[in-house]
């Protein structure tokens, strides 16, 4: 009996180290470097039959976090399963987070590239999916170089890209700048002396809408002006030759224009007969961070306060809040929505099985370079009205 009873209890020990095993290699969002949300916690192998896996190039990123808000709610009501991966701004990271989905067995990937307009990123990602069998859908961030476009998106099937056309945003933040600045000239020239002092910031040096907001949010807003007969805008300070400020980690965050601009406000002022009075940034983001150090200098604070004029882009919620209270002055709306609802139309034609693009002819392409794969949403301008 005691032979019998030491069997049974050696077997029981067994099957509990067993079970025990099974549930330590069970996969899970955390365990591969994801986080999701509403019904995007279900792993690849059960469930419907299209299961995306969603990567971000940052889940701080304030206008990528809306974007986030917004895909979620839309592919949960497409029905389509899916996890999201903060990439925290790391392209190995996110590299090995699209392969453990890739064996994990999910068959869409949706990809917010960290490393910006790299081709030879883009085709590591295109070469995994087209291995795999799987689509990917590319967007926000650029996937070639401006110049070599067509080169990944030329080059494979079941693959596309959701942005925005590089240089629209630059262009209209200038125009919008320029038309504000005639409006409002004598105002905006603290010192005096007929001529805008301004700073620009800059999000990422090596990507290509950063690269045309720095240039176009200037050379446009000169073009507005010397129509007019009033002189180009002048960096506030001589030294850079550069002009601009830029955020050294390419995270376009807040906290690098605000150390930025305490820095430059301890050295010009109205005091000094050389106070900053315009700011550009290539995100509301740098904006707010702007006007977080002009508000502790006195400026910004409402009013009975000097307001410096500073623009950004994106037309993010905390943007918006702070255009209508007065303390900001324009932004250009890039659609979160919009591109969450066109990523969202081409997942659901995956999970139909339709073509890729069925259901875009509607959108803007890239027909200069003959891609049709390339869908871009359009900007706007916003200034609380």
């Amino acid at each position: 009996m005691k032979k019998v009873l030491a069997l049974v209890l050696a077997a029981l020990m067994v099957f509990s180290l067993v079970a025990c095993g099974s549930n330590s290699t069970a996969p899970s969002s955390a365990a591969t470097g994801g986080s999701s949300t509403g019904g995007a916690s279900t792993p690849a192998a059960s469930g419907s039959a299209t299961k995306a896996a969603v990567f971000y190039y940052s889940f701080s990123d304030t206008y990528i976090s809306s974007v986030r808000t917004a895909l979620d709610a839309q592919l949960e009501a497409a029905g389509i399963e899916y996890t999201d991966y903060d990439g925290n701004n790391n392209q190995t990271t996110q590299n090995e987070q699209i392969d453990t989905a890739l064996s994990s067995g999910y068959n869409l990937l949706i990809v917010n590239m960290v490393t910006s307009g790299s081709s030879d990123t883009a085709t590591a990602i295109a070469d995994k999916a087209k291995a795999a069998g799987v689509p990917v859908i590319f967007f926000n961030r650029a996937v070639e170089e401006d110049g070599n476009e067509g080169a990944v998106l030329g080059a494979y099937d079941n693959i596309a890209f959701v942005g925005t056309d590089p240089a629209e945003a630059g262009h209209m933040q200038g125009k919008m700048i320029g038309n504000y600045l005639l409006a409002n000239y004598d105002a905006v020239d603290l010192n005096g002396d007929g001529t805008i002092q301004y700073a620009m910031f800059m999000g990422d040096a090596s990507n290509v809408e950063a690269i045309y907001r720095t240039q176009y949010g200037v050379e446009d807003c000169d073009a507005v002006l010397t129509e007019a007969g009033k002189p180009a805008l002048e960096y506030f300070d001589s030294a850079n030759t550069n002009k601009y400020q830029l955020d050294m980690n390419g995270a376009w965050s807040a906290q690098a224009a605000q150390e930025y601009m305490q820095t430059n406000l301890s050295q010009y002022s109205e005091a000094n007969g050389n106070m900053i009075e315009l700011i550009i940034c290539n995100n509301d983001n740098m904006a707010e961070g702007c006007i977080a150090a002009l508000q502790a200098a006195g400026y910004n604070n409402g009013e009975g306060t000097t307001t410096i004029p500073v623009f950004g882009v994106d037309a993010t919620d905390s943007a918006k809040a702070l255009i209508a209270a007065g303390n900001m002055t324009g932004t250009i709306k890039q659609d979160a929505d919009g591109m969450a609802g066109c990523i969202a139309l081409l997942a659901s034609n995956v999970a139909s099985g339709s073509d890729l693009l069925a259901g875009t002819d509607s959108y803007t392409k890239d027909t200069a370079n003959g891609l049709d794969n390339k869908i871009f949403i359009p900007y706007q301008e916003y200034t609380g009205e």
